[in-house]
């Protein structure tokens, strides 16, 4: 059985700003595409949003047990999510927790890879469909 491999990116105009997350689900030939608008939210927070979703969207298509490799652009949460940076941006506390108590009790087999914003193309561009979409 292949493992699976997700995209994530988030993203926020301005800074913070209109903020939305994208997130690529690949599992075999089987390609699932989420997009979500998440209201005024720094980068790095949207970022952490996209990695919760993702999570959240793998655990209900029954993938959490399965080897996932999760890749993303920021090297920033990409380190904090492996503890080589710590996290100190306060506002950014609940998230990380939230993701590490996903981590914990559903998803044994994850690496987070850090990628090229290039190779992250397919998130990004869900990212800006969710921002520029009208509510």
């Amino acid at each position: 059985m292949q493992s699976i491999i997700i995209y994530t990116d988030g993203g926020a105009r301005n800074n913070p700003g209109p903020a939305g997350v994208g997130i690529v689900i690949i599992d075999g030939s089987k390609k699932v595409e989420l997009k979500k608008y998440i209201g005024e939210r720094t980068n790095n927070w949207a970022e952490y949003e996209a990695v919760i979703i993702a999570l959240t969207e793998a655990k209900k298509q029954g993938l959490a047990k399965r080897e996932i490799e999760m890749r993303m652009d920021s090297e920033l949460i990409q380190r904090q999510l492996t503890d080589e940076y710590q996290v100190k941006e306060e506002s950014l506390w609940p998230q990380y927790m939230k993701v590490h108590n996903l981590l914990v009790v559903h998803f044994p087999n994850i690496r987070f890879v850090h990628v090229r914003r290039e190779e992250n193309s397919e998130a990004d561009r869900l990212v800006n469909e969710a921002i520029d979409e009208p509510r």
